[in-house]
């Protein structure tokens, strides 16, 4: 009896964690199996091999070369007119090169540095698809709750003028009501079966877009939990802060500046002297029909200093001078253009709150009304059909209107996060 008291509790635990974790759960799943932060990854991974290739700009590169050439002499004939025998040769080389860049003009540190940035802006790159398949995954999530509320309370509201026809035709032959009554109920049956088709086919196609971001097949029993809390920014002042520190959008701008400077300096650098240096070694086998081996090491040091070509490095200098202009002037524009967008996302998330506590009175009086009148149309009062109908449309009107602006608080959320660059897994912890 223990170990079966046990195995409730557990199973109880673990079911109750889950359902309270659920959108975590999937949340998770998009980021591991949606292709498309997948291949962000990829990218990452691949630019961060920028920097390694960079780096070895740095350090010497070791040549080894050999030849082996076979030279057949014949018809051999003097000034004298005598012939010679025919000779034949196997000769043999063997070489080994070392070449160490000493000097570039700053050629090499400036393009490692942009290599570096280059990694920088691949990493907020992906902290954009990340933000976004977050913000996808909640959204199809409760999205997908919404749509199947909004078919529950269609098929309830079907439900209930079904009966509502039923009962009107019997007091319609009792003399009760009018015909045109029981026409106005048979109306209203019909325009509920329509509205539940419509509902039915957009909770489809709210599984289809679920399974499609979160690459999971949609679960049959969804957890209705809107009580999710999120590490919010606490003021207007608070989150533009957050967003000009930590918004990924400006993070790459900023950057995009600083690899222009990276590469007017790589520009410049092309006009200043450069040093390599040089050691060989070569080995040869049957050199000559008098030498048949020797050896020769060699060092050289090359000093190379462009003067004039043509023109093309002060027009190069001249290009990417323009190019930091540009991105100085795209980021101002950004700046402008987060700070508008945080303000914008901060007025949602406050006035999604204020909508939520209307739809929750417009709701709680919907069905205070829709009681009453109800009561007092079976009762046989002065209410009539038409008022009926109105109180039941009202009140389903109330219910999705409430169902809905619970998620778009979510969403409001999830949006302000994302804008400043808070919107990941550390979010969903309780402050």
């Amino acid at each position: 009896m223990i170990k079966y008291l046990i195995i409730f509790i557990i199973f109880f635990k673990f079911n109750f964690l889950f359902a309270e974790n659920n959108v975590l759960f999937f949340v998770e799943s998009a980021l591991k199996n949606n292709p498309k932060i997948n291949a962000e990854r990829e990218n990452l991974k691949a630019i961060k091999q920028n920097e390694n290739i960079s780096m070895s700009e740095f350090l010497p590169s070791l040549t080894i070369s050999g030849s082996q050439t076979s030279t057949e002499t014949s018809k051999i004939i003097d000034q004298s007119g005598s012939r010679s025998a025919n000779t034949k040769r196997n000769t043999e080389s063997k070489k080994i090169s070392v070449d160490q860049k000493i000097f570039q003009g700053f050629q090499g540190y400036n393009n490692f540095k942009k290599s570096r940035l280059e990694f920088e802006k691949a990493k907020n790159e992906y902290k954009i698809v990340e933000q976004d398949t977050i913000l996808n995954s909640v959204s199809t999530y409760y999205n997908l709750i919404f749509k199947r509320k909004s078919k529950d309370f269609n098929i309830a509201n079907v439900d209930l003028f079904e009966r509502q026809v039923e009962s009107d035709r019997s007091r319609l032959q009792k003399g009760e009501i009018s015909l045109t009554d029981l026409a106005q109920s048979e109306s209203s049956l019909a325009g509920a079966q329509a509205d539940f088709i419509k509902a039915d086919t957009e909770f489809t196609s709210a599984i289809a877009e679920f399974e499609r971001i979160n690459r999971i097949k949609a679960p049959s029993d969804l957890v209705d939990n809107f009580d999710v809390l999120f590490l919010m920014p606490q003021s207007l002042n608070n989150a533009l802060e957050l967003s000009n520190s930590n918004n990924p959008s400006l993070a790459i701008s900023r950057i995009n500046l600083a690899i222009s400077e990276r590469e007017l300096s790589v520009e410049k650098a092309k006009l200043s002297p450069s040093a390599t240096l040089n050691y060989s070694k070569t080995e040869n086998k049957d050199l000559s029909a008098t030498v048949d081996e020797d050896e020769q090491e060699t060092v050289k040091a090359t000093v190379t200093w462009p003067i004039i070509q043509g023109g093309k490095n002060f027009s190069s200098i001249k290009k990417f001078k323009h190019k930091k202009e540009k991105n100085v002037l795209l980021l101002e524009d950004k700046e402008n253009e987060i700070k508008t967008q945080t303000t914008t996302f901060w007025s949602f998330f406050q006035s999604s709150e204020s909508i939520l506590a209307s739809t929750e009175a417009q709701l709680k009086a919907a069905e205070i009304a829709n009681e009453g009148i109800t009561l007092e149309y079976d009762s046989g009062n002065t209410r009539t059909t038409l008022e009926v109908i109105q109180s039941r449309s009202l009140l389903l009107e109330a219910r999705i209107s409430n169902a809905e602006a619970k998620k778009d608080l979510i969403i409001s959320k999830m949006r302000l996060l994302s804008q400043v660059g808070g919107l990941d897994l550390k979010a969903f912890k309780t402050p």
